[in-house]
């Protein structure tokens, strides 16, 4: 088990939603994060692998700063190489698609969130035992609550952020299970319009509060 375990970051804890951002357009990116803690998001996910992922990383960064009201990251992070120029850009936390052990322990040396994707209890504990600060279940959209609820018997000092599919009606279900946070995409963003999606957020974060106020699911 890994010693150089970074905490997940205060504001993915707090409104406990990451906004996940694909195929943006860096000119609007900086609207969007508006938009978003506006709504008291309090992170915000730039996938890579997108053209112009790094430079509205850089923009966001430029905006919001390093420890701002909206804490920036970058997704879909696949080596070594992308998660350097995604931190040169200004991401603050590191998000996978997948359990890369090396690359998890590589960001936790450096005191850097990793937040490895995984699906099975196999992976989860791979991740973890390399320094991850969380595990994304992903797809969340086919497991659902319940391999939530059911990974905290074993696993119940693990933080786990379900992503893939999850909507505002969906939410509070992963937070009974468990889940210390979200990861929102299509639904949050919508079409791009920072008043919707300010909108949507204000609503996502108030459900998700209210469920954690009401306490985990047995």
């Amino acid at each position: 088990m890994s010693s150089q375990r970074i905490p997940v970051p205060r504001q993915i804890l707090e409104g406990s939603v990451i906004a996940i951002g694909r195929g943006l357009d860096p000119g609007s990116v900086v609207r969007i994060g508006e938009g978003l803690a506006a709504g008291h998001v309090g992170a915000f996910e730039i996938t890579l692998g997108d053209p112009g992922a790094l430079e509205s990383i850089a923009a966001l960064h430029a905006r919001f700063g390093a420890d701002g009201e909206l804490l920036i990251g970058a997704g879909t992070v696949m080596s070594i190489d992308e998660a350097e120029q995604a931190l040169s850009a200004g991401a603050r936390f590191l998000v996978m698609p997948i359990t890369d052990p090396a690359l998890v322990a590589w960001a936790a040396a450096r005191s850097v969130p990793a937040i490895p994707g995984a699906m099975t209890p196999t992976e989860v504990l791979a991740g973890w035992a390399a320094g991850a600060a969380a595990i994304k279940l992903f797809p969340a959209s086919v497991t659902g609550p319940s391999f939530i609820r059911e990974l905290h018997g074993p696993f119940h000092e693990i933080p786990v952020i379900p992503t893939g599919g999850v909507t505002v009606d969906s939410a509070p279900g992963f937070i009974l299970a468990g889940a210390i946070a979200v990861g929102l995409g299509g639904w949050l963003m919508g079409d791009g319009d920072p008043a919707g999606i300010a909108e949507r957020g204000r609503r996502v974060v108030a459900v998700i509060r209210a469920a954690h106020e009401g306490g985990r699911a047995e």
